[in-house]
């Protein structure tokens, strides 16, 4: 499959040494002070949401040495716009600097988005939702595979596809994990769940109850909402789901499960020896609560 030209190459290639550049007022690229006001950030920056405190410090810091890694922009739209340094700028801007020294760079479209997020990668992490976002952004903005998306940024393709596929999951879901109150695998686990409204509700109950990924995991199943449906006999079929959920939770238990309805009603049954059988069972859900 035919790749943009010079897709991979890199931070280091792209970006180039800066040592022995320094050409302050070249017309060229390389090195150089810019007005802080010539510069424009990048509207598909992966990076929606910043520290306050971590880019407060980087602000003091940046106000009392100045900043020592220069700003990459490349020649946009009769200005510059930032190719990888958006915390750096925002920091000069908070500390008030008029200039900033910057590396201009001929850097195609295809290529910021690659930078932008490599850089946020290895520097600063993305929260799940702005990774996700940027590995999708790569992938359809260049049309490559999970997997060469996966070479690009020297990750498995499986870290990618799972990232991915956090998009799934409705807005409401998808601003928690951003707010920090899901992690990514409390997400994953949630996407188990087949509707957007049984999506939200446990998402809800995890905040709410505090549970861990393993339970997130085991409860996901029961989540589930699905028509009922005949068989051929006349019987009620039991749904999929139903068969999935016993089968995760007898796994988790160490036990029989059962999940059925019984006159209308949705029943989990659990096998059990004796009374110690059923203490150890009860700690297992509770998940050494008391």
């Amino acid at each position: 499959m035919a790749k943009h030209a010079g897709l991979g190459r890199g931070l280091g290639s792209l970006l180039g040494e800066t040592v022995g550049e320094v050409r302050r007022g070249s017309e060229g690229d390389g090195l150089r002070e810019l007005r802080i006001e010539e510069i424009r950030p990048n509207p598909n920056q992966p990076r929606r949401v910043f520290d306050e405190d971590e880019l407060a410090e980087l602000a003091d810091s940046v106000e009392r040495c100045g900043v020592l890694q220069p700003i990459v922009v490349r020649r946009f739209e009769g200005a510059y716009q930032i190719v990888a340094g958006e915390r750096r700028y925002q920091a000069a801007k908070r500390a008030g600097l008029a200039t900033v020294p910057v590396v201009v760079r001929e850097v195609s479209d295809d290529e910021v988005l690659q930078l932008a997020l490599v850089e946020n990668l290895q520097r600063s992490d993305l929260n799940p939702m702005e990774a996700a976002r940027g590995y999708r952004d790569l992938a359809e903005s260049n049309g490559l595979t999970h997997a060469e998306v996966a070479e690009v940024l020297s990750k498995s393709r499986s870290t990618i596809s799972n990232a991915i596929r956090l998009l799934e999951l409705p807005e409401e879901v998808q601003g928690f994990v951003e707010d920090g109150l899901l992690s990514a695998g409390h997400a994953r686990a949630i996407l188990a769940v087949a509707d957007d409204d049984g999506r939200c509700a446990l998402a809800q109950k995890v905040i709410r109850d505090g549970l861990t990924v393993r339970q997130t995991e085991t409860l996901a199943p029961l989540f589930f909402v699905k028509d009922k449906a005949s068989s051929p006999s006349g019987k009620t079929a039991t749904p999929q789901a139903y068969k999935v959920a016993a089968r995760r939770l007898g796994e988790a238990l160490g036990t029989k499960v059962r999940v059925r309805t019984v006159r209308g009603k949705n029943k989990v049954e659990i096998e059990f020896g004796g009374e110690d059988d059923l203490e150890a069972l009860v700690a297992r859900v509770m998940g050494g609560q008391s």
